[in-house]
């Protein structure tokens, strides 16, 4: 899952971040309003964590000018400001969470989860495909009730394929999902966590399928 953060204390962000990562999301960081209507422009998230209290644009302004644009991207508002008439304000504009500071990070993630799922149109944390099972918020994978030990990457990429169970998902939106722009990606760095997996999955899981020219598909 990939994740933008609009925040300009940058201790605060790289904290974020740090932290975030370490829980499986793949993790942008910008500081002022422009830079994050620029980037969500170019790059597809799974939700962006959005500062009201920027240094250049107003984040509600931000959070309106992506609404208006059309854009539905879950939006969780994080902020110092803690009046309900805040909170209204944000909510009315388009925001679909809410966290005041100080927050605790665990929380945070799971109010993020909470939203992405919602936003893909299911409740439960647990995806299924066949008898393999993915915990979106204890990050635990089990095939045939044995726990697989995934590196975060790998994880990633499963968790996007098993969203999408029968249907063909792209190199580009598996690219997107699982790197963030500040990684130093190999040209075959997708195939090589897509081989990991496959060796993982073997003999009793579902199937990764390469489509030629395409992506990949997962097959119970």
């Amino acid at each position: 899952m990939r994740i933008l953060i609009v925040e300009d204390d940058e201790r605060l962000a790289r904290g974020m971040e740090a932290s975030m990562s370490a829980g499986g999301f793949a993790v942008d960081v910008v500081g002022t309003g422009e830079e994050a209507l620029d980037v969500v422009a170019a790059e597809s998230y799974n939700a962006v964590i959005l500062d009201l209290g920027l240094p250049d644009i107003d984040g509600l302004e931000v959070l309106q000018t992506l609404r208006r644009a059309g854009d539905a991207t879950p939006v969780l508002i994080l902020t110092a400001r803690d009046a309900v008439s805040d909170r209204i304000a944000g909510l009315d504009r388009g925001a679909d969470d809410y966290l005041s500071k100080p927050f605790h990070p665990r929380e945070l993630e799971s109010r993020l989860r909470a939203l992405i799922r919602r936003s893909q149109g299911t409740a439960d944390p647990v995806l299924r495909v066949g008898d393999l099972s993915l915990d979106r918020s204890t990050r635990v994978v089990e095939l045939r009730r044995c726990v697989l030990d995934l590196r975060r990457r790998e994880m990633a990429v499963l968790e996007t394929l098993m969203g999408r169970p029968g249907k063909v998902v792209t190199k580009q939106r598996l690219n997107s999902e699982v790197f963030n722009f500040a990684d130093a990606v190999a040209p075959n760095a997708l195939e090589v966590y897509v081989g990991r997996l496959r060796r993982k999955l073997m003999p009793d899981g579902p199937t990764i399928r390469t489509i030629r020219g395409l992506g990949y598909m997962l097959e119970a």
